[in-house]
């Protein structure tokens, strides 16, 4: 065989493999697959990662998936009933600057053809997520911690990367880290016990603050940044814990004292107002509004003997203005949702950044939402006045850290609804109308093997424009460094 006849029949040989590791769906049965995560019919982003996924208690067999786009298509052969979708394939199938959608067919082989199933779509917009999310990982509030850490992922190459974990300084509690206006370039945290303190940075600068003074309760807590990056408001308070021994909850966490304080980052100066700071109410969980003229927290009127009366704890939503040239606050406090009169308890208030939506969890009693079954989330549409259970995004299980994108498209929230133990991530999209999609679950190279074998929980995600800025060296040499004591003025 000459060289060119040998060239001839590589080529012929080439292009069989080629049809053989792609096929044609020749037939459908309509069958309906269960598959996990549960990517059926939700809305995603166009700069979101491949949404790799696996059957479940399907029967043995060859199995592949087409995808069909607008203008491409795709062909997924499974790796025994998991799905891997090549990157590079994905984001042409993503691109276009107009909703489009997405159509999704498995389909198994049988007698050497494809026999497809029901397909099932996936909507995708124009509005971009933004590319980081940061969250703490830690187990279980029922279990005995050691490890615990602070960690960013990007959203659209499902890559974990770490910003910070417990086991550079001694296995302490590391915790409610927080983003300013979705800025890397504002972001805090605390460590607890070893190596106690804020640490708060600004541009890359590192400060570790002692919040503790003789007029505070407590250290600093629950933060929230006001959008001029010089003025955290955070909660201090006096919390307890108890553990139910036969109640869905399992955990109940409580305040037995709780007040909200304005710092001064620029000054190293906390001064508050007497009206977050009553000695018979319960003030809690600050949210500025994105203008900064209001700061929104949860207030609840103290209870005797809050240990033993923990339900009777019922948290409304409030707001006081504040304005940042004066450093002062308003003269009333406006109840927003009364939960005397409208019942339920209120946590974690979040304002999208143009200002049109306010969504907060809404559970039975008390603020520890995060093991409260009931806890759903509720949306206040300002430009239509409106109050609503959010019913596209709630479950049966619990739903409630949440924040929003910078572009206020989406909304990423912590869930158990998968197996009523771990809280896992979703992400919502809201529409132009200010109405919300079936959420999709933070994707993962390979999410069934990933979610199974992680013994861990997801808290507090926040989005972020881009990388941390912020690495584990700095943060552990600022905890090596001397604290700066916080004044209390006022």
């Amino acid at each position: 065989m000459n060289l060119k006849l040998t060239s001839i029949v590589a080529t012929i040989c080439i292009a069989l493999c080629a049809c053989n590791k792609k096929g044609t769906i020749t037939e459908t049965d309509n069958g309906n697959y269960t598959i996990f995560p549960d990517y059926k019919n939700v809305t995603i982003p166009c700069n979101i990662a491949p949404l790799n996924f696996s059957l479940i208690d399907a029967p043995d067999a060859e199995y592949a998936l087409f995808i069909e786009g607008n203008e491409q298509s795709i062909w997924v052969n499974a790796k025994g009933k998991d799905f891997f979708i090549a990157s590079n394939k994905w984001e042409k199938l993503l691109k276009s600057e107009s909703e489009h959608t997405l159509t999704f067919t498995i389909a198994h082989k049988q007698d050497n053809k494809w026999i497809g199933s029901a397909p099932f779509v996936v909507n995708v917009v124009p509005d971009q997520i933004d590319d980081y999310i940061t969250y703490r990982l830690i187990p279980p509030g029922y279990e005995n911690w050691t490890n615990m850490g602070i960690y960013q992922y990007q959203l659209s190459t499902s890559k974990q990367t770490t910003i910070f974990d417990n086991s550079h300084t001694g296995l302490n509690c590391v915790n409610c880290h927080t983003v300013g206006s979705q800025s890397p370039q504002r972001t805090l945290l605390h460590m607890r016990a070893q190596n106690g303190g804020t640490y708060i940075n600004r541009n890359g600068q590192i400060e570790r603050i002692d919040a503790k003074t003789d007029s505070t309760i407590s250290a600093f807590v629950y933060p929230a940044w006001h959008p001029n990056g010089q003025f955290i408001a955070f909660s201090n308070n006096i919390t307890a814990q108890t553990f139910h021994t036969s109640h869905p909850n399992r955990v109940e966490v409580f305040d037995d004292g709780s007040d909200i304080i304005m710092y001064d980052a620029d000054f190293h100066e906390i001064f508050t107002s007497p009206l977050l700071k009553q000695a018979n109410v319960y003030e809690t969980f600050p949210a500025f509004s994105p203008d900064g003229k209001w700061l929104y927290f949860c207030s609840a009127p103290a209870v005797e003997q809050v240990e033993l009366n923990f339900a009777n704890v019922h948290y409304s939503l409030c707001r006081i203005a504040f304005d940042a040239d004066s450093r002062s606050f308003g003269t009333t406090v406006d109840t927003i949702y009364n939960a005397r009169i409208m019942g339920g308890s209120v946590s974690f208030p979040r304002i999208s950044p143009d200002g049109r939506m306010l969504v907060f969890t809404l559970s039975q009693f008390g603020n520890f939402s995060i093991w409260h079954r009931d806890a759903d989330l509720y949306a206040i549409d300002f430009t239509k006045r409106t109050l609503h259970r959010i019913d596209e995004i709630n479950s049966p299980d619990v739903e409630s850290y949440h924040s929003w994108s910078s572009n206020s498209r989406w909304l990423v929230f912590s869930s158990r609804r998968d197996d009523g133990l771990y809280t896992r991530l979703y992400f919502a999209y809201f529409d132009a109308n200010g109405r919300a999609h079936k959420p999709f679950m933070l994707p993962q190279q390979n999410p069934a093997k990933h979610y199974l074998q992680l013994d861990f929980s997801y808290n507090i995600p926040e989005f972020m424009t881009g990388p941390a800025i912020v690495k584990t060296k700095q943060l552990y040499k600022a905890s090596q460094a001397e604290m700066i004591e916080a004044k209390y003025i006022y």
